[in-house]
């Protein structure tokens, strides 16, 4: 960052110095002129004319050679000595003229100020001084060998002066000059960090983002909009070619602002996608930025702030309902140990325990939807991990129930947290034991991953052969609280629901003969930036 910031100094000292060697080589062409054309005889009347002669064309000559060897220097020693070498020249060229009714001492002054745009501090007020004592001392020494020269004593010390206020000024103005520039080269820094930091933060968005023109050219494109959208590269390209759904939107947009675009559905990806755009720019110039929105992201996040706020809310009516239904079970216990009860009474107490055991499950469901934990999702392999599932879960099974499992060819990454994917597994897995039961002496529960043909996505069946489902009781199988087994709590299904749209997955009944059949279809196994 020093050295791109020092390139600019560096390209600004070249072209000062070589302005500096222009400007020498033209003065030491025009003396040569001069002398050569016979028209100096009014202004160098006291001049020698051989000395001056001399001096012009060793002036001109001797500029030749140092543009030719100090053409890019940038040494300050060899800059000190050109601009000293130049200021003696000239100082010997103002004696041999004449002093100062020859002019010459104004080219000294300038030559001074040039030289002062080259150094800095002390060695520049060091070649002030030393053109000062050139002009002073010559004007001194040709007033005393020629008492009929008149006096220039005056223009002398006052062209001495000036090449101090020539230094001083050209300092002061070069100081201010480096100021400014640094500052500019600093904000310029700061703009190209800030133009930095804006595109990496562009390019982490997980909102899509595009920039059109009037043409609907794509001009801005982050990583985001190409993955959501199926593409490897938009740039510069008509936005027409590749979404006409898109298109739409905008132009509705367009007529009538005020109306929220519709959805649309990207064919590549299979993602549904809600736009929203925003006017850039005057009228002769407009850009429409464009932000591109996963809604199945946007569900995921409604879902967890759904859930939590159920589960703040659930979790303190289940704690003051806990405490008074363990006394009441704890009390039809005991009273159901008396001696002195009936069959018939009996009965009533073993009524009151059995409901509030099941009032105490549907409680325990309520508290694990307030505990629920955040959703993480991994990477996972559906191959291994459900090889790895059903090996544990018939470990744990009772003798009269069995675990069959079919995995297909194909592909089965997917993203899902492996601990709720475990516990949907679990709820859906006694749903199907307890309904295959029903029918048979064995309950039987099948497993079936494979990959979707037309969405081209991993899907899982639980699958039983127990008495299926009615399509009246379809319509409400995952309402909270609804159940069809006086034992059920009504909450597993919904609770599987939940947990399965909270990692962009999707679970539903398919109705089959012989049986019921609840399926997953699991998101793509790409992670969002």
């Amino acid at each position: 960052m020093i050295a791109e910031a020092s390139r600019p100094r560096v390209k600004q000292a070249q072209r000062l110095l070589r302005l500096y060697h222009l400007y020498r080589l033209s003065i030491g062409i025009t003396l040569v002129l001069l002398i050569s054309s016979n028209m100096d005889n009014r202004l160098l009347e006291f001049a020698n004319d051989d000395l001056l002669r001399s001096g012009s064309w060793l002036y001109l000559v001797l500029n030749i050679l140092l543009v030719v060897f100090l053409e890019n220097t940038r040494r300050p020693a060899r800059l000190f000595g050109l601009a000293l070498t130049d200021v003696l020249l000239l100082s010997w060229l103002f004696f041999v003229a004449g002093g100062a009714p020859s002019a010459i001492g104004n080219l000294i002054i300038v030559s001074v100020a040039i030289g002062n745009t080259l150094l800095r501090g002390r060695i520049g007020l060091l070649l002030a001084a030393v053109a000062t004592i050139g002009i002073v001392g010559s004007s001194l020494f040709l007033g005393l060998s020629d008492s009929s020269r008149p006096s220039s004593y005056l223009q002398a010390g006052t062209l001495g002066a000036l090449c101090f206020a020539a230094a001083l000024l050209v300092q002061g103005l070069t100081r201010r000059l480096e100021v400014s520039e640094s500052l500019a080269e600093q904000r310029a820094s700061e703009v190209l960090s800030l133009e930095a930091l804006n595109a990496l933060i562009l390019q982490r968005m997980r909102t899509g983002i595009l920039v059109l023109d009037r043409q609907r050219k794509v001009q801005l494109a982050n990583e985001s909009a190409l993955n959501l959208l199926g593409m490897h590269d938009l740039i510069g390209q008509r936005i027409d070619d590749y979404s006409n759904a898109l298109v739409e939107r905008l132009q509705g947009w367009l007529n009538n602002p005020s109306l929220r675009p519709q959805s649309l559905t990207i064919s590549g990806t299979g993602l549904t996608l809600q736009p929203s755009f925003i006017v850039l720019g005057p009228q002769d110039q407009q850009q429409i930025l464009v932000f591109l929105e996963d809604l199945a992201q946007i569900a995921q996040h409604a879902q967890q702030l759904k859930l939590a706020s159920l589960g703040r809310l659930t979790a303190g009516i289940a704690h003051e309902i806990r405490n008074p239904l363990g006394a009441i079970s704890h009390a039809a216990q005991l009273l159901r140990e008396s001696e002195e009860l009936n069959d018939a009474d009996r009965r009533l107490t073993q009524i009151i325990q059995d409901h509030s055991q099941r009032m105490n499950r549907v409680i325990e469901n309520v508290l694990q939807l307030s505990r629920r934990q955040q959703t993480a999702p991994q990477r996972l392999d559906l191959r291994t991990w459900l090889e790895q599932y059903v090996q544990q879960a018939r470990e744990s099974v009772t003798e009269h129930q069995h675990l069959h499992l079919s995995i297909d060819p194909g592909d089965y990454v997917t993203l899902m947290d492996p601990d709720q994917l475990t516990q949907v597994l679990d709820n859906l897995l006694r749903n199907a034991w307890r309904h295959s039961a029903m029918v048979h002496g064995q309950a039987e529960a099948w497993l079936k991953l494979f990959v979707d043909p037309h969405s081209q996505l991993a899907t899982l069946d639980i699958i039983d052969n127990g008495p299926g489902v009615t399509p009246d009781q379809q319509v409400h199988l995952f309402e909270p609280f609804f159940t069809t087994s006086s034992q059920g709590t009504g909450l597993g299904l919904y609770l599987s629901r939940e947990l399965c749209e909270s990692n962009q997955a999707r679970l539903d009944f398919k109705p089959r003969q012989g049986g019921g059949c609840f399926r997953i279809t699991f998101a793509h196994g790409r992670k969002q930036i």
